[in-house]
């Protein structure tokens, strides 16, 4: 079974800067594909970036140059690192991990982008 914890969310400035965390518990991290998602109120939840088991990444248009995925497979560990947030950027920020044609969630993380 695998569970995936996010960590790192809260309130922060327009311009200001988050480091997510998600830490996945059992075997299958290092050879599973990795995934943030958010999701806004009143949205459907979205992709922000993706990274594959060998540390590709791949970014919604909007979030590149400001959002940056990476993984340590040793900590079982894959971040989201957040630069210049906009308010547009609130949302609940989820961890996905999929392998082959199963996935696991989290259970979401917030961040609050405000003055």
């Amino acid at each position: 079974q695998v569970q995936l914890v996010e960590s790192g969310g809260g309130l922060v400035q327009p311009g200001g800067s988050l480091r997510l965390s998600c830490a996945a518990s059992g075997s299958i991290f290092s050879i599973s594909a990795m995934g943030w998602y958010r999701q806004a109120p009143g949205k459907q939840r979205e992709l922000v970036a993706r990274i594959t088991s060998d540390g590709y990444a791949n970014y919604v248009d909007s979030m590149k140059g400001r959002f940056t995925i990476s993984r340590d497979n040793a900590k079982n560990t894959v971040y989201l690192q957040m630069n210049s947030l906009k308010p547009e950027d609130t949302a609940v920020y989820y961890c996905n991990l999929r392998l082959h044609t199963r996935e696991w969630w989290g259970q979401g993380t917030q961040v609050t982008v405000s003055s």
